[in-house]
């Protein structure tokens, strides 16, 4: 099983109510609990040893914050905005490298499947596609900053 099924599985976990679910292949076992707005995730791995991460997930005071600090003006046309938010914990890149141009800014189109930022997670640098199509109307994260989990990333106008 592979970084991204894992990462597949926790969202699944996340939108239903199942409360705990275990695989096991060969020689690969992991369990993911679920409790309240919590995912935890224990992977156990047939080496000399185990991995057990466990992951938190915030509820939602990330998304709440922005809206929080915006003018009382554009709270009505914030609310047909879409959110493009992280499929996981890492390090957030807005571009390939410190001398490439970011792959998306303020203003720019984007279709579905176009790579709008990387994520590094344990040094693998995971191309993050948008899954919508707008306009991108803000960057929520700094260059380099680490992200979590389901973190809003762009704001995007259908």
């Amino acid at each position: 099983m592979d970084f991204k099924q894992i990462q597949e599985l926790i969202k699944m976990i996340n939108k239903s109510n199942i409360s705990e679910l275990s695989i096991e292949q060969d020689q690969f076992k992991i369990t993911i609990k679920q409790k309240d707005n919590e995912v935890q995730q224990i992977v156990t791995v047939p080496a000399i040893q185990a991995v057990q991460q466990p992951v938190a997930v915030a509820p939602q005071p990330a998304a709440t914050a922005p809206a929080a600090s915006a003018p009382a003006a554009t709270a009505p046309a914030a609310s047909n905005l879409i959110t493009i938010k992280s499929p996981m914990i890492g390090t957030f890149y807005r571009s390939a490298g410190p001398d490439k141009a970011a792959f998306v800014n303020v203003g720019d189109e984007v279709t579905t499947g176009k790579v709008v930022c990387i994520i590094e997670a344990m040094k693998l640098f995971n191309e993050i596609e948008s899954e919508v199509s707008g306009k991108i109307v803000k960057v929520l994260v700094d260059d380099a900053s680490p992200v979590e989990y389901d973190q809003p990333l762009f704001l995007v106008e259908p």
